[in-house]
């Protein structure tokens, strides 16, 4: 793995503070932004910080808020210039906690909310941050021989497979399902416009698994052991992906090990 500035969003809990974890450790010239809602509250990030103090910078950002976002993306201009990576995270079933089970579940109220949290916070992070991402050095991921086919910068949206259209047969779900399938829409519009021109950025979805975390809890007793993943072996996974990623992937939809899933 190359040095490069890399932006986990939403970094204070679950899979995302385990890349952190990851990146900090496995390259030394790397440089990490993590950001979350509360920094003073984030003991994960604050434990982080104490052992990589020139590396790791946390930032204050609320994807719900714009105004939060834009402030964000001109803090890392002055202070890097560029981004080489970038995780959007948006981890949320729904406001209850509960993935809605049937039609009866389903709220005015609750839906929004995870729209909110899973799609249009994601999709406002990638307006504000092109412009570093256009800027990025090349340093993950995997380049052509061909100049003309290389990337800058690698933007990941973290999804799920209840996002995938072709994959449901269960149905259930409503507002989980229906926010991961609006940002893997998001993903591929984002593979196609930031694909022009001569500062190309590769745009993936990308499934983790059910993951060992407190978002899965409730079904855990539905998941086969050996499909039950740690985060550290989940993000392991995702970023042997990350670093085979070219501009010949961007625009799809992979999971945890590679194989590629269906819209």
């Amino acid at each position: 793995m190359a040095g490069g500035v890399v932006l986990v969003q939403r970094a204070n809990r679950g899979l995302s503070v385990h890349f952190c974890k990851h990146i900090l450790s496995a390259c030394k010239e790397a440089r990490v932004i993590a950001t979350c809602r509360i920094p003073e509250a984030a003991s994960a990030l604050q434990a982080l910080q104490r052992l990589y103090p020139q590396k790791l910078t946390v930032l204050r950002l609320d994807a719900s808020w714009e105004a939060e976002i834009r402030e964000a993306a001109e803090a890392v201009v002055k202070e890097h210039g560029r981004l080489d990576l970038l995780i959007n995270s948006g981890a949320m079933l729904h406001p209850s906690a509960r993935g809605e089970t049937s039609l009866q579940e389903i709220s005015a109220e609750g839906l929004p909310i995870t729209l909110a949290t899973n799609t249009i916070g994601l999709l406002v992070m990638a307006k504000y941050f092109a412009p570093l991402l256009r800027k990025g050095s090349g340093a993950f991921g995997h380049q052509f021989a061909d100049q003309a086919k290389r990337h800058r910068t690698i933007l990941v949206n973290l999804t799920a497979k209840v996002g995938s259209i072709g994959d449901n047969s269960l149905g259930g779900w409503y507002s989980s399902r229906m926010s991961k399938a609006a940002l893997n829409m998001a993903t591929k519009n984002l593979s196609i416009e930031l694909e022009r021109g001569k500062t190309k950025v590769v745009c993936v979805s990308l499934h983790l698994g059910t993951v060992n975390t407190d978002l899965s809890k409730p079904y855990h007793r539905n998941v086969p052991k050996d499909k039950l993943f740690t985060p550290e072996y989940s993000v392991n996974c995702l970023m042997n992906i990350i670093e085979n990623l070219d501009m010949g992937k961007t625009g799809k939809f992979f999971a945890w090990d590679g194989s590629a899933l269906p819209w």
